[in-house]
């Protein structure tokens, strides 16, 4: 009895050593929790300046509010997930299904700072498929050439004195996509305002006889008669009705048998 009654004290005084000892760890914890700050993009920059900068200026749809850390979950040495999987965000459409997106997209923090080495149409189509519907559907020299033939860089778009030459000397690159779009050239098509000189580069013979007419036909441009679609012959009667009688029609089928041709009319 004796010895609990020292005991007791001893007891109590331990406990109140320990209830002490807890608070004070308790709070040394939480004022080391308050003391790590949360890891956001101005700490990445302290060591990785350049690839903000580089996002900021040709970020493209990785600009957004997107920060470092929401793809790099990771960072040596407690991790080596560093450099993020493309698919973990881009997965839907056919084009982020291709397999070496670093081929092309060297860069991701500039991911439309294109690589155009190679071969490189079916990538290219992926996202780009009209263009390809149209080479493929209108065959022309363009069909058989690589994507990166004409463009060198992405969204680079050549002129085409690059390859052809001009069919005359005033002519420039948006007059000659006026005729012939770029994916399928040999669809040539122009509006009411084209001279007749553009016409008379590849049509010189044409041209001449018109010239040297003396009827009406001579005051024409081309495109009067050949309207808005290359190689469209009308027939006469489209301007002139019918002026001679069925009789006479019968015996001449054709009005070239008397008036000879559009450009070397004979009244």
């Amino acid at each position: 009895m004796k010895n609990w009654k020292k005991i007791i004290p001893l007891l109590s005084y331990l406990s109140i050593i320990i209830t002490g000892f807890i608070i004070f760890a308790n709070h040394l914890i939480a004022d080391n929790s308050a003391a790590v700050p949360s890891l956001t993009n101005d700490i990445c920059i302290k060591c990785h300046p350049q690839q903000p900068a580089t996002i900021d200026d040709r970020g493209g749809k990785h600009k957004t509010k997107v920060g470092c850390i929401d793809c790099h979950i990771e960072h040596p040495p407690r991790g080596t997930g560093a450099v993020p999987q493309c698919n973990m965000c881009h997965s839907k459409a056919p084009h982020y299904k291709l397999e070496h997106c670093s081929g092309c997209h060297s860069n991701t923090h500039a991911p439309l700072d294109l690589k155009m080495e190679g071969d490189i149409t079916a990538p290219c189509l992926t996202c780009h498929q009209q263009q390809g519907d149209e080479l493929n559907k209108h065959h022309s020299a363009h069909t058989y050439l690589a994507c990166s033939e004409c463009h060198k860089a992405h969204r680079a778009i050549p002129e085409c004195m690059e390859c052809h030459e001009k069919h005359t000397e005033d002519m420039d690159f948006e007059t000659c996509k006026g005729c012939h779009p770029v994916h399928m050239p040999l669809e040539v098509a122009y509006i009411r305002e084209t001279p007749s000189h553009y016409c008379g580069s590849c049509h010189k013979e044409a041209e001449d006889l018109l010239q040297k007419n003396t009827t009406k036909h001579h005051g024409l441009d081309c495109v009067y008669c050949h309207k808005n679609k290359h190689k469209v012959v009308p027939p006469c009667f489209a301007c002139h009705g019918q002026p001679h009688a069925d009789e006479m029609l019968k015996n001449f089928s054709t009005c070239g048998k008397c008036h000879n041709t559009a450009h070397d009319l004979k009244a």
